[in-house]
């Protein structure tokens, strides 16, 4: 007679799965309504955000198959909520999903699918009609999936536009991007060099029964993701969270000159303040950190007070010197100008579905005016950094070449270049690969030729 295996633990208790899928459909309908998950996840109660986050992130990150199997399975479109719902059930029910997708017993995902649909008054009489599609879904999942798989939005679960501009920018790389895009990044680590070294930092992780795996000059990334009240030292500012792609902003900038203590930098778009710590951190500089949003200053604010930091901040537009320049030359720029975040896509996973194929040429041009716009207040010298999060050329390396063209006291240094996200290829000129590899970015070094 065979042993029997041990039973199951309980599983955890938490919010009816009903409830989740509930505020889920309504976090997903708000993505395809033009809101940034940013705004919407903070408007669910806390209590329900963690699981919600959870399943609204794996919902975005596979809405292209959803879609498509949602339209098979129903005669005309449905309404915009009970389409939302459908599309984060059956998220849940895809096979071949990943490892990191949220795991429930199939019935579990119909029933408590059913439950959800009843609790919202714009659904509550197509309980029935909910039912019917998943379990059809179930019976003939095969099939259906056989039939979606032509179609390039399903397959890869990004707007047709996206697709067709990443295989023209990296025609060999294109399905390695869009393939890391739907994996959940690494959780990275900056260890802030004014308070302790990478060494002893990460000696108190281990004590902690947490590992990491240095990366790049300040970087540690985290074996597993991890709440940073977790973290030895967070509170007290000895480390932050900062992708490795996003820490590369201070080698750039800083490595292969000396910076003497007072150097005048700019940081010309500053929030969150991330890379504006980090240079503060590696050196004593006079820094000022602009961002246009005044809530965001804020947050630079907080940054700076939680690491024992201090800069100039200023709510201000770049791209309009005469507003709050003060006529002297900076040493140097940084200028992460914004973009299409085309390249953390895998944190971000409503980009791809928030974006216009429109929106390139937009931010192409503000990127334009904004370099324009800075390149006078650098002194002959001088060195600007741009970057973007983006894997777009038209916002990375064609910006850049345009720029060289018309500014001939522009001298571009070694620099990454394109760095793809996730395991998506070595990066075009920079061999160094962390573990989980790096978020999308673009980073060009230009020095300004003394006369």
């Amino acid at each position: 007679m065979t042993a029997s295996a041990p039973p199951r633990p309980p599983a955890p208790q938490g919010p009816a799965l009903a409830t989740q899928l509930r505020h889920t459909a309504a976090c997903v309908l708000a993505v395809e309504q033009g809101r940034s998950l940013s705004e919407v996840l903070p408007e669910v109660v806390a209590a329900l955000r963690p699981g919600v986050q959870a399943l609204t992130f794996h919902a975005l990150r596979h809405l292209g198959t959803s879609r498509a199997l949602v339209g098979l399975l129903v005669q005309r479109k449905p309404a915009p909520a009970l389409q939302a719902l459908l599309c984060s059930a059956m998220a849940l029910l895809l096979d071949g999903a990943g490892e990191q997708a949220p795991s429930y017993p199939e019935h579990t995902v119909v029933n408590q699918t059913v439950e959800a649909a009843r609790q919202d008054r714009r659904t509550e009489r197509q309980a029935p009609f909910v039912n019917a599609c998943l379990r059809r879904f179930l019976r003939e999942r095969a099939a259906l999936r056989a039939q979606v798989e032509a179609d390039p939005v399903a397959r890869w679960n990004h707007p047709r536009w996206w697709i067709e501009r990443l295989q023209r920018d990296h025609p060999d790389r294109w399905q390695a991007i869009l393939a890391a895009n739907n994996a959940p990044g690494p959780m990275a680590l900056r260890v802030n060099r004014r308070h302790t070294d990478r060494a002893r930092y990460l000696a108190a992780l281990r004590d902690v029964g947490l590992d990491a795996t240095p990366v790049g000059s300040d970087g540690l990334v985290l074996q597993s993701p991890q709440p940073v009240e977790r973290l030895p030292g967070f509170a007290q500012g000895d480390c932050s969270v900062q992708d490795a792609a996003a820490q590369l902003a201070a080698d750039v900038l800083l490595d292969g000159r000396d910076w003497p203590a007072g150097s005048r930098v700019l940081d010309a778009c500053a929030a969150p303040g991330g890379k504006t710590a980090h240079l503060l951190e590696r050196a004593d500089l006079d820094l000022l950190a602009l961002d246009v949003d005044p809530r965001r200053c804020e947050r630079i604010q907080d940054t700076l007070a939680r690491l024992g930091l201090q800069a100039r901040v200023r709510s201000a537009d770049a791209a309009r010197p005469a507003d709050w320049w003060d006529g002297q030359a900076f040493d140097a720029i940084l200028l992460d100008a914004p973009c299409t975040a085309s390249g953390i896509v895998r944190r971000h996973p409503d980009v791809r579905w928030l974006r216009r194929a429109s929106d390139v040429e937009a931010l192409v041009a503000t990127q334009r005016s904004l370099l324009e716009s800075l390149w006078p207040l650098l002194k002959p010298g001088g060195r600007l950094v741009y970057a973007t999060c983006s894997v777009f050329r038209a916002e990375g390396s064609e910006q850049v070449r345009s720029f060289l063209v018309h500014h001939t006291d522009a001298v571009q240094r070694p620099s990454p270049g394109h760095l793809l996200p996730g395991n998506a290829g070595v990066q075009e000129e920079f061999n160094d690969n962390p573990p989980g590899g790096y978020d999308g970015f673009f980073y060009a070094c230009i020095d300004k030729a003394l006369p």
